[in-house]
């Protein structure tokens, strides 16, 4: 074994973004864990891992700020290691300022570049990390995710693929309200479909019910506007494939999150598993309304 059958994985990102959390996730799929390594030994790393005879065949690395002018050369090193055939990919962990603030206060520990002062750090932070993110293969906003959810994402990312060549499609409903999700590949605006918060009886539900799902998906222009969609999907997906991608998002949003996001990101997701891609669907905001709420 060499080292270029290795599946290795960089988690690098904002602290307090949740890399430990996302490296135990990897660790619960057989990954052996590294954290905090500084960069100018992954390639002797690498060396020693596939020299152990199958023993190590998955590995996940942490290498962040902490490593001080340690961390300054990564993207020198990994861009020297990718030239040798290394492969790897680089999970890079966000969050807005006000998650990471919060968390540094629940924690009680001080930021690295900036231990007087967090938004500081915070805004140094990602300064210079800029580059390493615009590089990252996946990039996952932790702040609306518990530590289970996020170790869950990573699981679905990272965990038991049973055929590389295909791709992970995530879809995730949402409303425009709350914001499109920061993670997204492909974002698709239903805003313009027949919308059930006009039906009273209807208004209370979501979309994953019935009433809504017939109530959206039999109008004729939404039947119209599957038909276009899934067909734009089935021809982008195996370019996708066959640029390397495993892993793709596509967001779904109506006003608030609650009927046509939901119903439409259903039925797609159900119409791309009949074409036996792997399908993961999130209704991120549908609750939120459910009551009543305008969206």
């Amino acid at each position: 074994m060499n080292s270029q059958d290795l599946q290795f994985v960089i988690i690098t990102g904002m602290s307090g973004a949740g890399k430990s959390q996302a490296m135990n996730s990897l660790e619960d799929q057989g990954y052996f864990c590294v954290d905090n390594l500084p960069p100018t030994f992954i390639e002797k790393f690498a060396e020693l891992c596939a020299q152990s005879q199958g023993a190590i065949t998955k590995i996940a690395l942490v290498c962040d700020l902490r490593g001080g002018e340690f961390f300054a050369p990564l993207s020198q090193i990994l861009q020297q290691l990718r030239r040798q055939g290394l492969k790897y990919q680089i999970l890079f962990l966000e969050a807005s300022d006000e998650t990471l603030v919060r968390r540094y206060k629940e924690s009680r520990r001080r930021h690295p570049l900036s231990p007087d002062g967090i938004l500081e750090g915070i805004s140094a932070e990602r300064a210079q990390l800029a580059e390493l993110r615009g590089k990252a293969d996946k990039v996952i906003d932790t702040s609306n995710l518990t530590a289970q959810q996020l170790r869950e994402s990573v699981a679905e990312i990272f965990g038991h693929r049973k055929d590389n060549d295909r791709i992970r499609i995530s879809m995730i409903s949402f409303g425009f309200k709350y914001g499109i999700p920061m993670d997204a590949d492909l974002v698709m605006d239903v805003r313009f479909l027949p919308n059930p918060f006009y039906i009273e009886h209807l208004r209370p539900l979501t979309g994953e019910e019935l009433e809504v799902k017939e109530y959206v998906l039999d109008a004729p222009l939404s039947k119209a506007f599957l038909i276009r969609y899934t067909d734009l999907l089935n021809y982008i997906l195996p370019h996708y494939i066959k640029e390397g991608k495993t892993n793709l998002v596509i967001a779904i949003g109506c006003t608030g999150g609650q009927h046509r996001s939901v119903a439409i990101a259903c039925e797609i997701g159900r119409l791309l598993k009949r074409e036996d891609y792997q399908i993961n669907i999130k209704h991120r905001d549908a609750l939120r309304n459910k009551g009543g709420i305008k969206p």
